[in-house]
């Protein structure tokens, strides 16, 4: 058994790490594994498709059902552009808050999983503690559907999967699901003088820009359910951020591209709004091809996030109120892992130390007592499955 870290170490490790989801998060996937091996726990990869970037999991404890999956990611946001009083690859202390890139979202989670891991070992759990962490996490979750497959096929199941991301400690039972779509539509270029013998694809692309408008008034304009009560809008919501193309002001652009978004409500499913969309613009392709066949309508898939529903009785959120105390209700509008491990048969919560304000600001912190509370929690999770 090798030395031993403290969470605030290891914290610093991992922030060390320049791991934005642009580039590879192999040097830290290669030191966790490495720190986990000095304790004699074998660590497994989950590799994305050009073997640029790992998941990562592990099983300390006896190999038995009924354990507690710890998940986080270790992607985070960029930093260029923004205005930070130190390197945000430096883990910085002042004034009772530690400073630096994903020391809020979510490395400080990360690291006080990690330090829970020797601490399982000294208690003798009779049910495990699994470590889950992933990549591009902040571009869609897209790392984590394959993490859960593996692990679900490779290790016992477990009882819960808690979440780590920062919510003050809270238990956060559902949040909304995510479908992110690229289109592209394709025009053809004349003198704009004669614009009828051309086809705009800015114009044209509008057509379905408005059509998000459209369905965002009509789900505004409608009695939520139940379910989306809760949420704060309580709708499912739909969105243009980005939108690019044409070449001159007199020239009929050859092409328009824009980015759309849908953030559902649980009890609806994003996917199912990105099909919808995806069959308004098979019918203007079909229509501009008809017009010249150079025209037409590309949608390609960016991610999909299933939404986590609050669950009946469910075991994570019990076991999650038992150790922080927490009675209230809470569910929030961002997307998180949590509903991928839903959807593939766990009982999931999310719960984490730090505030999320904070995420992907400059100068992003976790105060100190936010970090210890993490470790608390921990310990008595800890305790609990040495139970």
């Amino acid at each position: 058994m090798h030395k031993e870290l403290t969470a605030r170490e290891i914290l610093e490790r991992l922030v060390a790490f320049p791991t934005v989801s642009s580039e590879s998060n192999l040097a830290l996937i290669d030191w966790v594994e490495g720190y986990l091996a000095g304790f004699g726990i074998p660590a497994h990869r989950v590799y994305n498709s050009d073997g640029t970037k790992a998941a990562l999991f592990a099983n300390v404890g006896p190999e038995v059902a009924g354990g507690v999956v710890l998940s986080g990611h270790t992607d985070v946001v960029p930093v260029e552009g923004q205005a930070w009083s130190a390197d945000p690859f430096t883990l910085t202390e002042r004034d009772g808050r530690l400073y630096g890139r994903g020391a809020c979202d979510m490395k400080g989670f990360c690291a006080l999983a990690l330090a829970a891991v020797p601490q399982a070992l000294r208690a003798g759990v009779k049910r495990p503690l699994q470590i889950a962490l992933s990549y591009d996490e902040e571009i869609g979750c897209t790392g984590a559907p394959p993490l859960v497959a593996a692990m679900a096929e490779k290790l016992p199941r477990a009882a819960a999967a808690i979440i780590g991301e920062p919510t003050e400690m809270k238990a956060v039972t559902g949040h909304k699901g995510m479908a992110g779509l690229q289109v592209e539509v394709r025009g053809f270029e004349v003198h704009s003088s004669l614009l009828h013998e051309g086809v705009s694809a800015i114009l044209e692309g509008t057509r379905l820009v408005d059509w998000v408008r459209r369905q965002n008034a009509a789900l505004q304009a409608a009695d939520p359910t139940p379910l989306a009560a809760v949420f704060d809008p309580p709708f499912t919501t739909a969105h243009v951020g980005q939108i690019s193309g044409g070449t001159a002001h007199n020239i009929t652009a050859k092409s328009c591209r824009f980015d759309v978004t849908f953030r559902s409500v649980p009890g609806e499913s994003a996917a199912e709004w990105a099909d919808r969309f995806r069959a308004e613009a098979a019918a203007l392709d079909a229509e501009l091809r008809a017009r010249h066949p150079e025209a037409g309508v590309e949608v390609r898939e960016d991610f999909i996030m299933p939404a986590l529903r609050p669950e009946e009785d469910g075991a994570a959120e019990a076991l999650v109120r038992r150790l922080t105390g927490d009675n209230g209700t809470h569910v929030v509008s961002y997307g998180t892992e949590a509903g991928h491990f839903q959807a593939g048969g766990y009982s999931a919560v999310v719960c984490g130390p730090g505030n999320i304000a904070q995420a992907h600001q400059p100068d992003e912190y976790i105060t100190l007592t936010e970090f210890d509370a993490g470790a608390a929690f921990l310990r008595r999770l800890v305790d609990h499955l040495a139970e």
